[in-house]
């Protein structure tokens, strides 16, 4: 018994918990154009059930947004990645924020929406710049 407990471990590394394959910002972007596309509805409909629902969707996606951001930021980016792209934690902080209870979760603002993808698409460009090192 006391053999197993002070057995020699062996020590592994990875770059990533799954295969690097798995992560894309592009569920984010997916995410955040829904939040738009509720908006543009939303704004055209005078329905107070479908409004209370439509709002409701929007929230869960906002969510969703930035799990998937959160998941970019702590699962596939590295230190080196933000060695080299210092503005990457601010990116990533400035569109969790904007999907958040202050943005698109909490407003239904478009102006807001296409700030968000617009960090989301910078937030893509470094990533896909990272893929090809």
């Amino acid at each position: 018994m006391f053999a197993k407990l002070f057995a020699p471990t062996v020590e592994v590394s990875a770059h990533c918990d799954l295969p690097c394959g798995v992560y894309d910002p592009a569920q984010a972007r997916i995410e955040a154009e829904s939040i738009k596309g509720i908006i543009a509805k939303v704004a055209d409909n005078d329905d107070a059930d479908f409004r209370t629902r439509a709002i409701l969707i929007k929230e869960q996606r906002a969510e969703m947004v930035k799990h998937h951001l959160w998941v970019l930021w702590t699962d596939y980016f590295k230190p080196p990645h933000f060695e080299k792209y210092p503005q990457l934690h601010q990116l990533v902080n400035e569109a969790t924020k904007l999907a958040g209870a202050s943005g698109a979760k909490g407003l239904l603002d478009a102006d807001v929406a296409d700030q968000l993808l617009a960090k989301i698409d910078e937030i893509a460009e470094i990533f896909w710049e990272t893929k090809k090192a």
